[in-house]
């Protein structure tokens, strides 16, 4: 299984989508328990969701599951969000707080280090390659991070989840006017949203986010009830998904001729 795919276009839109993937190698497979082999945090379909919306645009997808490791915490397990729950490089339990992993099948700090460099930094590698062609390209860069999470668990926020939440680290990882124009489009949808609410961006978005360097970096946390069946088999929703790809589409779009005409200076 190749650890990561990249289909390179002429924009200056880059999608990642680090939490997409279902590979889990055999021999880590064979030490999840139930509720670890259910594979329930993934960012179920969102290569199909994105799939269409900005043909020229760069995607950068990794094929393996977060559980193995996730690509979008920091390789140095620091927490992204202190004094509140989350996973961690390596999970040790779902979004749920409930244990992957059989009795004294715990991965080790020595094994952590070992998938790190097997399967987050090639990752890595090649989005940050592709982010640098793009720059080169343009002279600007915009990642734009795609995520999607169940709308209710409690272990990490409280309520339902809006549909539609844009991640900025408080307004530091893009250029104001691509901040507003993703925000203003999700507040007008006549669907739920956000700005820099729980989700603020991953280690991803604050890692390459540097608008000083000409790297812009969004994300963008959509609640799976947006566009899918939130329980297993979790199953696409054409109809549902219909009316949030308008909206993701102008978003990309309106991104693109902005980067392309100035029009964040």
């Amino acid at each position: 299984m190749q650890v990561f795919d990249v289909t390179r276009g002429d924009s200056p839109i880059v999608l990642g989508q680090p939490h997409g993937g279902t590979f889990v190698p055999e021999d880590i497979a064979r030490r999840f328990n139930t509720n670890g082999a259910g594979l329930a945090d993934t960012d179920w379909h969102i290569t199909r969701l994105y799939e269409g919306l900005l043909p020229e645009a760069t995607v950068v997808k990794s094929n393996v599951h977060r559980y193995v490791i996730d690509a979008n915490r920091d390789p140095e397990g620091v927490s992204l969000y202190p004094g509140q729950n989350t996973t961690t490089l390596v999970p040790l339990t779902d979004f749920d707080g409930q244990t992957l992993w059989l009795e004294g099948q715990t991965p080790s700090e020595d094994e952590i280090e070992a998938r790190r460099l097997a399967y987050h930094a090639p990752y890595h590698a090649a989005l940050k390659a592709e982010l640098d062609r793009v720059r080169d390209k343009h002279g600007i860069a915009i990642l734009f991070d795609c995520h999607s999470i169940r709308s209710n668990i409690p272990f990490l926020f409280e309520g339902e989840l809006p549909i539609f939440n844009t991640g900025t680290n408080n307004g530091t990882t893009c250029a104001p006017a691509f901040e507003q124009a993703v925000h203003r489009i999700a507040a007008t949808s006549g669907l739920s949203s956000v700005l820099n609410g729980r989700f603020k961006g991953g280690w991803t978005t604050r890692h390459y986010g540097q608008p000083e360097t000409g790297i812009h970096a969004i994300q963008m946390e959509i609640s799976q009830r947006a566009y899918m069946q939130e329980t297993p088999p979790w199953a696409y929703d054409d109809t549902r998904a219909r009316a949030a790809r308008v909206h993701l589409q102008l978003m990309l779009e309106t991104l693109s001729e902005h980067a392309l005409s100035g029009r964040y200076l």
